[in-house]
């Protein structure tokens, strides 16, 4: 897709909004009228991420709240890891590790290099940020990792507001299980609605390669009552449930963690995916971004 960029006044302050086309759609970003360096993203009007320059570590979409509870817990506070980030937007999850466990190592996989360099011009990394961002494919920039370099991997890989097929499999899966390390995390963010028939399979399929699962979503989401996310986190070592459980109810908007035998029951017999039979997530009503 060829690039084009306007600007407009965005707010009440002296910030304007960038819009620039990328590979994936328009690309929009949206000053914040309160925080002076802080934006919102947005792929052809669906929010993707907010990002504060003076404030990594805030996080303000729901599920990056969550995902955030996951980085806190995937080691001691303060301890560097190395982390994989499937998907990047504007890079905020990355940018909260930086903030929050220095002399952390990550590797960044965004298909959209578009956006990529968007993103880098807009919005710069820390210089310090030991952050290298890749613009290829999610699963093959995954292949690329060395076996068990990862103490974190994070899925949150949208095209189009829904989750490409081959990044759903169990064949996916073995690939983010050769890449973690013994006891590492892995993490992904889901978006789906009545009946959660998606949700309900991406259960199942990462069921059938880690022994540890927990997902965390809107109690009206879980119900089948709305479209929305869910953050499903799987470990082959025990989950710190207890605390995640406590740090998703005091979120402003509260999650419930479901695992074990509730989490058995909802996913209601649903078998894993291969690549195979793999589909992309359900697409979004419009109502979800009005």
């Amino acid at each position: 897709m060829g690039k084009s960029r306007n600007t407009r006044r965005g707010g009440a302050g002296s910030a304007e909004a960038v819009v620039e086309a990328v590979d994936g759609g328009l690309a929009e970003l949206i000053p914040d009228r309160d925080r002076a360096r802080a934006w919102t993203l947005l792929i052809d009007g669906a929010p993707q991420s907010y990002v504060d320059l003076d404030d990594p570590a805030c996080l303000s979409f729901e599920y990056q709240r969550r995902l955030g509870h996951v980085i806190d817990l995937a080691a001691p506070a303060g301890k560097p890891i190395q982390a994989v980030h499937l998907g990047g937007g504007a890079l905020t999850l990355a940018r909260y590790v930086a903030a929050t466990r220095p002399r952390s190592t990550q590797q960044v996989v965004e298909f959209d290099a578009a956006l990529v360099q968007l993103v880098r011009r807009e919005l710069p990394l820390d210089p310090n940020a030991r952050i290298r961002v890749r613009s290829t494919d999610a699963r093959a920039g995954l292949a690329k990792l060395p076996e068990g370099w990862a103490d974190l991997v994070v899925a949150d890989v949208f095209s189009g507001a829904r989750t490409p097929a081959h990044l759903t499999s169990i064949e996916f899966l073995d690939e983010v299980r050769r890449a973690l390390r013994p006891g590492g995390i892995y993490a992904a963010n889901l978006a789906d609605g009545p009946p959660l028939a998606h949700l309900r399979g991406q259960i199942a399929t990462v069921a059938a390669r880690f022994t540890d699962l927990a997902l965390i979503a809107d109690p009206t989401v879980l119900r089948g009552k709305r479209f929305g996310n869910a953050v499903l986190v799987a470990s082959d070592h025990p989950l710190p449930l207890a605390e995640l459980t406590r740090r998703a109810a005091s979120d402003p908007h509260p999650g419930r963690l479901q695992h074990g035998r509730e989490l058995t029951d909802f996913t209601g017999g649903a078998i894993p995916v291969t690549d195979a039979a793999a589909v992309a997530s359900p697409a979004p009503p419009p109502s979800v971004f009005r």
